[in-house]
């Protein structure tokens, strides 16, 4: 399983949403419907499963789940 099928099935499990919702494309907010709650619950799921530290400013600036992707293949 690459980062991102990772990071899809992370997404729709916390944020309650279809699996195949989750693009690169796709933004968290508006396309995805998560709030501040689930963005809060999606770093804690991101930390624990990639075994990395996300500060909470380099999280307000993933909006999409391809800038998600992006820093995590950064990272890990």
């Amino acid at each position: 399983m690459d980062i991102f099928e990772k990071v899809q099935q992370i997404i729709a499990e916390t944020i309650n949403c279809g699996v195949e919702e989750v693009t690169l494309q796709a933004s968290l907010t508006d396309d995805l419907g998560a709030d501040s709650l689930d963005a809060v619950e999606l770093n804690l799921a991101l930390e624990d499963a990639f075994g990395i530290a996300i500060p909470d400013e380099d999280l307000e600036q993933m909006k999409t789940v391809g800038s998600i992707v992006d820093y995590l293949e950064a990272r890990v």
